[in-house]
């Protein structure tokens, strides 16, 4: 990555949060510069990861209240044990 392609940014954090990176940053051989951006990456890909999965369920129940079609715990329930069993089995299909 080169530094044309990152922008400063300000971010206020306790002295001890403070301490606490550089503490990390020295043990790592990192600079404590390094150890804020690997944070900050790994925060956005997560929460990134998380919201796509947030949208995916409201998706999901949308389509649920407007159709009333799904499958039973018990349904789902049986397809995973025989996933689990090894066998290479369909999902049951939803219904209303």
């Amino acid at each position: 990555m080169s530094t044309s392609t990152l922008s400063a940014v300000t971010v206020k954090i306790e002295p001890a949060i403070k301490q606490r990176v550089q503490r990390l940053a020295k043990a790592r051989h990192r600079t404590p510069h390094w150890v804020m951006h690997e944070a900050i990456v790994q925060f956005v890909e997560r929460e990134e990861k998380r919201e796509a999965f947030r949208q995916d369920a409201i998706k999901a129940w949308d389509e649920y209240q407007l159709t009333g079609l799904h499958v039973s715990m018990a349904e789902a329930d049986a397809w995973m044990a025989e996933l689990e069993a090894g066998q290479d089995v369909e999902p049951p299909e939803c219904h209303g």
